[in-house]
């Protein structure tokens, strides 16, 4: 690769990193401590549910601190825990069903113009 051309981000790098395996009892100053070394810092959220417990969401202001972090600490030692640092990837959205009386109204078009589903 040349010098001058500038570098591709692989389209899964965001700003935002989803952490697990962390200790339970970590604070957010220890996880600005940890993550602020690789850039600023928009937000940290750390679950703090029974379902939640262990994980936080990492929000940088630059996407190239993010990449940065989760290259270098994905897998770093924290209170005998390893971190897996992944980017985070939203949950695509389900469809809404279609009530019952627009499902009608859907069939009865179809039946008019002799369209079938397929």
């Amino acid at each position: 690769m040349n010098k001058n051309q500038p570098k591709v981000i692989p389209p899964d790098v965001n700003r935002i990193l989803y952490v697990r395996n962390l200790p339970y009892k970590i604070t957010s100053e220890e996880m600005y401590d940890i993550f602020g070394r690789y850039g600023g810092i928009r937000q940290i959220r750390l679950g703090d549910k029974n379902k939640t417990r262990g994980t936080a969401y990492v929000v940088y202001e630059d996407i190239l601190d993010a990449k940065n972090a989760c290259e270098h600490l994905s897998g770093f030692h924290v209170r005998g825990r390893y971190l897996i640092v992944l980017y985070h990837k939203e949950k695509k959205k389900e469809k809404k069903p279609i009530d019952v009386r627009r499902q009608k109204e859907i069939n009865a078009l179809r039946q008019k113009y002799g369209l079938n589903k397929k």
